[in-house]
């Protein structure tokens, strides 16, 4: 059941990456983190939803075009921590980037994130 509440938070979370419109980014945020949410990226430590609506809406605005987010792992739930994997493609065979999120949960919202990014390569076709 855990490991079902973690999968929709990260699901709903990615999601928007993927939305079809930035006003839509801060809703799916706040469907899926708490509102002291901590988040540790790429630029160190930041709290809030703001924070991480800043993160993704700059990942959204990619110079190579807005591209596409997608968990292409299982939710791995060992203990209060979930991890799983992600990748970020560009248009066109743009810029790829790839990484593992792990994430901890507080009565079934996101309150931690952390980003551990991998090398930025271009996508196979």
């Amino acid at each position: 059941m855990q490991e079902e509440t973690a999968r929709s938070a990260i699901d709903t979370f990615i999601s928007a990456f993927n939305a079809s419109d930035d006003s839509y980014v801060i809703a799916l945020l706040s469907q899926a983190l708490t509102s002291d949410v901590v988040f540790w990226g790429p630029l160190g430590r930041s709290e809030g939803i703001e924070a991480v609506e800043r993160f993704v809406l700059d990942i959204r605005r990619h110079p190579a075009g807005t591209g596409t987010m997608v968990r292409c792992s299982a939710v791995d739930m060992p203990g209060e921590w979930a991890r799983y994997q992600w990748v970020f493609t560009t248009p066109d065979g743009g810029p790829r980037l790839a990484g593992t999120d792990v994430v901890h949960l507080r009565r079934s919202l996101i309150d931690q994130v952390i980003v551990f990014a991998g090398e930025i390569e271009p996508s196979a076709s």
